[in-house]
């Protein structure tokens, strides 16, 4: 039987009993959405994984102060002695270094005329704009000369300016921090949502180290010019664990760690930390992933058990056919057809119904989501095989039927 016959005849066959047909369907129908639905979510969530370590600087080591203690007490993470910015100088010497960021960070909060906000503030210099790819939408970012004068001057993310200058063009203004009057210089491109809970990385202001130090948050009681963590960037190409450890031996170096003592300190990469903390989502998606599977197995076992009643009932129709010269591979097609045609019409309706949960669970559950054609073209393939695996043996058992016992049926 060829091809185009054998998918019309089984068309007929569907269309002679739609609602059976639709119910049938309706299993392919809801295991192809489950497995796109789940697909896209969880797409869309390595890609937001990725922008974020793009965004953060996939070849950036931290340095961060360890926990200091007190009699048998931990004071906290980062609460060791802070880094100096003579560490950031030795630091910047090393062959595999590119950029050397000093970042001081804090809580503080903006006034303009009657507004205010509070918001994240980094004290940082002109290298941190390099190891985080930073640039502005309006107007400029600090230069050298201003970091080093502790020039009253700031940077402010899209939230900070959405907030305060709604309408009005912030460039030039004057705000206040913690009752510090700043200049606002630029506007700083949007870089959305963090990897942290709650983190919105465009509520910031951004200003010179120095001025954070000697005007807003204040100097540090055992360190001058102190740094409370750094930021480095490696060289392209360079091997980022091999940079790890000589940058662990260069700071046990810096604050004098004798050998086997325990380090003050921790260096770490921001990209395998982000990583880290996605794996239990990766995980979690592939466990929704294989339930919607079973939910399209199940709907294969429907489209089998269907597809046996079908045989069942047109037993005389099979011997018929036989009788006028079919042969058992015609029949074996026939019945494949139908079952092909059941997935493959329940594949594509499944798929739009996929992606409509998909966008639905993104507004719903501000879930990102990726949606590609490569996902859509997986579902549909995968409907297409259960339909042929679970056809075949309902249209072997056709195709197998002796044509006399086949006409003698009632």
């Amino acid at each position: 039987m060829k091809i185009g016959v054998a998918l019309r005849s089984a068309l007929e066959a569907l269309i002679s009993n739609p609602l059976r047909s639709f119910l049938t369907m309706l299993g392919i129908m809801i295991g192809v959405a489950s497995v796109m639905a789940m697909m896209a979510i969880s797409e869309g969530a390595a890609k937001q994984v990725d922008d974020q370590i793009a965004s953060l600087g996939a070849s950036n080591l931290t340095i961060a102060p360890g926990s200091s203690q007190r009699g048998a007490r931990s004071e906290g993470a980062s609460s060791d002695q802070p880094f100096t910015d003579a560490d950031i100088e030795l630091i910047r010497q090393e062959p595999f270094v590119t950029a050397v960021a000093a970042r001081n960070s804090g809580s503080v909060t903006l006034i303009s005329g009657q507004d205010n906000w509070s918001t994240s503030l980094y004290g940082t210099n002109t290298d941190y704009f390099i190891t985080q790819s930073l640039n502005t939408t309006e107007g400029r970012l600090f230069d050298d000369r201003e970091v080093s004068s502790g020039a009253a001057v700031g940077l402010i993310g899209q939230t900070v300016a959405d907030s305060l200058f709604e309408g009005t063009n912030p460039i030039g203004q004057t705000i206040r921090v913690n009752n510090v009057p700043l200049e606002i210089i630029g506007v700083l491109e949007s870089r959305g949502a963090s990897a942290g809970p709650g983190g919105d990385r465009d509520d910031v202001i951004i200003v010179p180290i120095n001025t954070a130090r000697n005007r807003i948050t204040g100097g540090n009681p055992t360190v001058a010019k102190y740094v409370t963590s750094i930021e480095v960037g490696v060289a392209a190409g360079y091997d980022m664990t091999e940079a790890q450890e000589q940058l662990e031996t260069l700071m046990r170096e810096i604050r004098r760690i004798a050998p086997g003592g325990t380090d003050d300190f921790r260096v770490f990469n921001i990209a395998d930390f982000i990583r880290a903390r996605s794996s239990t989502q990766a995980t979690f998606g592939v466990l929704l992933a294989f339930t919607a599977a079973v939910s399209l197995i199940v709907g294969g076992v429907g489209v089998m058990n269907i597809m046996l009643v079908s045989v069942t009932e047109r037993t005389r129709e099979i011997g018929l056919r036989m009788a006028i010269g079919a042969r058992g591979i015609d029949i074996l097609g026939q019945f494949l057809a139908e079952a092909l045609a059941l997935c493959l019409l329940g594949g594509v309706i499944g798929s739009a119904l996929g992606v409509g949960a998909a966008e639905l669970a993104a507004k719903m559950g501000e879930f990102p989501v990726e949606i590609s054609p490569r996902i859509a073209i997986i579902a549909i393939g995968a409907s297409a095989l259960i339909g042929l695996f679970f056809g075949f043996f309902p249209a072997r058992q056709a195709a197998q039927l002796n044509p006399i016992e086949a006409l003698r049926h009632e």
